[in-house]
């Protein structure tokens, strides 16, 4: 069949069944089209269903399950609400507890009365309290040298009745032994009457400011008053040690029964611990002060603790002879929480009764003790194993409880303090930076000078 024929043929076609060509390629395309939808859509419901029912299910069934009631936010509310009292009532306990009776009320922050005599009433008020804190506990010391003579002066009386044609003999030391053993057995009874009839051995003059005041002579207004703040303060912390004694000692009327033996002293000097000797006494560096810088520890502390911020720091050392199975007791007594009352700053106000807890052990040291040693001789501690129990502790202040009523004179000797100390620290800063740019200096110089005669060594030699 020719060309012309099969062209005639098409355009038969083409008007016979024109009206069916649309249809016919729509259905083409319809075809084509089906096999992959199908093949998507397939695809499209296993992911819908993996995705958006199964995963998505679980998750709102996961936050159905953990939905919170509808009256949570009322919970939680109250569960802010008790964080919250709790935080302030730790900020008032801290408050409190630096808000104590004073030893006068005529003085601080600033004296009623222009006459010096307000500072020696405050010195015979530190002596006296403090002998009251020591007839609380029903503290007593050893039998005096004078005691020890008029017991000894019966003895030899007694002998002369005895055998009045040995005296002159006993005089001149015949009867010497039978005498001397006479003398023991009498000091041995006079101490143990003592021991006998004391909770707790213990002597004011052992205890620093108490022989500070005795003879206190005023030099400058400010000083003065300076002293005051800070005896006030060291009067403070006597008194808890001897309440850590007292509450330890609870029931006891003998020092043979008491845990706590005796209270060898209480003491603020720096660079030294408190002894018998000393203890007690009107050094210049035995008293109360805050702790600035480290030039100002009894030792370096443990807490990294220093007087700024929202508190003041005190460093003491407190010694005593306890029995050994009382030394931890001791120990938790003196850092547990104590009461005290208060009415005021002016002391007129209504008491109440705080609770304060500021003290915490920095250092400890156990000594073994030779009962036959000078400072032990006439002391009679019972059948108990004893031990010298020293430590250094630190006594906090917070500031918000007392500042209303720190004297001025404290305040500004404060601030120059810490001034000169931001001084030096700056000098020594300054000082450092200046060493380490003179050591690089020095580095770099050495590393050229190194490097310029390395290379001249390598160059050739001139011909």
């Amino acid at each position: 069949m020719g060309t012309s024929k099969f062209k005639d043929v098409i355009q038969n076609v083409f008007k016979n069944y024109s009206s069916l060509l649309v249809p016919a390629v729509i259905g083409l395309f319809a075809v084509l089209l089906f096999i992959p939808t199908q093949l998507m859509s397939g695809k499209l419901k296993k992911q819908i269903m993996n995705e958006s029912i199964t995963k998505r299910g679980k998750e709102i069934q996961s936050l159905r399950n953990s939905a919170v009631a509808r009256d949570q936010h009322i919970e939680e509310r109250k569960y802010q609400d008790d964080y919250k009292n709790d935080a302030d009532e730790m900020a008032l306990l801290a408050k409190q507890s630096a808000q104590r009776q004073l030893l006068s009320y005529k003085i601080f922050p600033e004296p009623k009365d222009m006459s010096a005599f307000i500072f020696e009433d405050f010195g015979q008020q530190f002596r006296e309290a403090v002998r009251g804190l020591l007839a609380r506990v029903n503290a007593r010391d050893c039998p005096t040298d004078i005691e020890l003579e008029r017991g000894l002066e019966g003895l030899s009386k007694g002998h002369s009745r005895v055998d009045r044609r040995s005296d002159r003999l006993i005089g001149r030391g015949v009867s010497g032994s039978r005498l001397t053993e006479a003398k023991a057995t009498i000091e041995d009874v006079l101490c143990r009457e003592k021991a006998e009839s004391a909770s707790v051995y213990a002597n004011p003059t052992d205890l620093s400011g108490y022989e500070f005041w005795k003879e206190y002579e005023a030099t400058s207004w400010a000083d003065t008053i300076k002293d005051c703040w800070y005896w006030q303060l060291g009067y403070w912390i006597i008194e808890d040690v001897v309440d850590a004694v007292d509450a330890l000692n609870t029931g006891s009327n003998s020092v043979f029964t008491s845990p706590v033996k005796r209270l060898l002293g209480v003491s603020f000097a720096t660079g030294g611990k408190t002894s018998r000797s000393k203890a007690g006494g009107k050094a210049a560096d035995d008293k109360p002060k805050y702790v600035l810088s480290i030039e100002d520890v009894l030792i370096r502390p443990c807490t990294g603790r220093f007087s700024e911020g929202d508190i003041d720091v005190v460093h003491f050392n407190v010694v005593v002879v306890v029995s050994a199975k009382a030394i931890l007791p001791f120990m938790q007594q003196l850092c547990s929480a104590k009461e005290h009352k208060f009415r005021g700053w002016d002391g007129e106000a209504q008491e109440q009764l705080f609770k304060h807890n500021q003290i915490t052990i920095l250092e400890s040291e156990i000594k073994s003790i030779d009962r036959e040693d000078s400072t032990h001789r006439l002391y009679r501690y019972g059948d108990d194993a004893v031990v010298e129990l020293d430590l250094i502790c630190e006594y906090i202040f917070d500031r918000a409880g007392y500042d209303k009523i720190k004297p001025e004179f404290v305040k500004e000797s404060v601030k120059e303090v810490l001034k000169k100390l931001e001084e030096e620290k700056a000098k020594a800063g300054r000082r450092q930076s200046r060493t380490k740019t003179e050591t690089k200096t020095e580095t770099k110089t050495e590393t050229k000078t190194k490097s310029g005669k390395k290379s001249r060594r390598e160059l050739p030699e001139l011909p």
